[in-house]
């Protein structure tokens, strides 16, 4: 054999090695347990896409249903004068007598139906969804080997996390989890001897008795909240991992080895996944971080997601004195997110027999009937070189900030751009005529850099027809049909010639 041959054969060799990996072998590839290393996962196409999710709130706080925000119920029920204090001794007794893990036996869920609620999620038009898996109160909402207070063996006796999770997957809907686990280490007062949450008989529900709420959490609690997440990853295989404020305190090498195995195991299953959580809780670039009950004020160059709530008052679990959001005012803030490179996880709150609130179903299906007509403005889209125009603004960026009441007006547009397509949304309808500012033919500071040339046709979608538009200084006019196609925003598909 000459040595071309050799030289040839070796390079085939070498070129098979590199590119030609198996899939087996790529698996091998692993993150490691550090910033640096968990810092190169990238956000999938998928989740940028889809822009849209629900999730649930739904446990024993279901059961007494009182506001304001429900699902802390547990927490407030031993504080003396707090308003789920006094409605507990009204109802139940003082909670010497009646202590939480009481409310379990009447967690019955005999409605719950699976199949429905990913039904109902899929019509709304999320693309993604699911469960608290386990909330501040500590009861499990899967089949946990960890633990015997979980809804596969009490209360329900169903594995709601994985009835779930085949619901859902079986749509062709992303698959979420969230996890709010770590507070339940002070979240009652183990230490206080009056009450049920300090008997060493329920530690394994209450969480160890320590102290005080300033304590932090041993090696042993740290371990445990660990082996759930996995144990969730491992069973139910989800595509998204929420995580409510509280992550920051758990030790730093345990929080990377969770996020480590999260995206390891991605990886052995040839899946893309995300992490979501708050604030300054794992080093930026690693997950998409989430306001809570809140919103960008500005166009961001990263991409986020809040989470947000049906009920007007912030509640998270089913409260019988709700205050539901308009579907208005719903899909507007849907907008407003997804125009400034942001996403909306919203929650949804059952009963606690498993049914969800008519008012909620009509909710979500306002939502995905205005999706229907005017999805391709929101899914796939990106951000366009500005966010929005017209008077209302909002104050700040902070968390919560969904507290400031307003309401959107027809000189409110928000913009979102994909292909040569741009999308200009009206927030109210402007009656015989819309005037976008910020398309002019003025060249200013904040000119946007199209020209009328460029522009082959302006239609509004659920409408479809071309419609009457001009340009000049003053921005870009355009004349609207004379029914109204939806019946809260109203978009402008822009069709550029580039």
């Amino acid at each position: 054999m000459s040595k071309n041959h050799i030289r040839f054969i070796f390079g085939v060799l070498i070129f098979a090695m590199i590119f030609c990996t198996p899939e087996k072998e790529k698996a091998q590839l692993k993150y490691e347990s550090t910033w640096t290393s968990l810092s190169k996962h990238q956000t999938p196409q998928w989740y940028k896409d889809a822009k849209f999710g629900i999730y649930t709130h739904w446990g024993i706080y279901s059961v007494p249903a009182k506001g304001p925000n429900g699902s802390w119920y547990e927490h407030f029920m031993y504080i003396s004068g707090s308003e789920q204090n006094k409605y507990h001794i009204e109802n139940y007794g003082p909670p010497e007598k009646f202590g939480y893990k009481d409310f379990i036996p009447m967690f019955k869920a005999e409605k719950f139906n699976a199949d429905e609620w990913a039904d109902l999620f899929q019509k709304s038009g999320a693309q993604f969804a699911g469960p608290v898996a386990i909330h501040h109160d500590g009861f499990a909402m899967w089949d946990t080997k960890y633990s015997e207070w979980n809804a596969a063996k009490m209360g329900p006796h169903k594995d709601v996390v994985g009835e779930l999770e085949r619901a859902i997957k079986k749509r062709g809907m992303k698959f979420l989890t969230s996890f709010h686990h770590i507070e339940h280490w002070w979240f009652v007062p183990t230490w206080d001897q009056r009450y049920d949450t300090n008997n060493p008989a329920y530690k394994e529900f209450y969480g160890p008795i320590h102290d005080s709420f300033r304590d932090s959490p041993t090696d042993e609690y740290l371990t445990s909240w660990k082996d759930k997440v996995i144990e969730v990853i491992d069973n139910y295989d989800p595509d998204i991992i929420w995580f409510d404020t509280g992550l920051g305190s758990v030790r730093e090498d345990y929080r990377k080895q969770m996020i480590a195995y999260f995206y390891n195991k991605a990886l052995e299953r040839n899946k893309e996944v995300v992490l979501n959580y708050k604030g300054n809780d794992i080093s930026p670039g690693i997950g998409v971080v989430d306001l809570e009950l809140a919103q960008m004020r500005k166009m961001t160059y990263y991409n986020w997601i809040t989470d947000t709530s049906v009920d007007d008052q912030g509640a998270w679990g089913y409260v019988k004195e709700a205050n539901y959001k308009s579907v208005n005012n719903l899909v507007d803030n849907l907008i407003d997110r997804v125009s400034k490179n942001g996403y909306l996880l919203l929650n949804v709150g059952p009963k606690a027999d498993g049914s969800i609130p008519e008012e909620v179903k009509e909710q979500l299906l306002g939502i995905g009937n205005w999706l229907k007509i005017n999805g391709e403005a929101i899914y796939s889209t990106i951000p366009w070189t500005i966010a929005e125009e017209g008077p209302t603004k909002l104050k700040s960026d902070a968390s919560f900030n969904n507290e400031e009441k307003f309401e959107y007006t027809s000189q409110d547009i928000r913009f979102t751009t994909k292909d040569n397509i741009l999308y200009a949304i009206c927030l109210d309808w402007p009656g015989e005529k819309i005037i976008i500012k910020s398309l002019s033919t003025f060249v200013h500071e904040d000119f946007v850099g199209i020209y009328k040339e460029e522009i082959k046709s302006v239609s509004m979608l659920g409408d479809g027809k071309e419609l009457e538009w001009v340009m000049d200084k003053e921005g870009m006019i355009i004349k609207l049909p004379l029914e109204k196609p939806c019946n809260y925003a109203f978009v402008f598909k822009i069709v550029l010639s580039r």
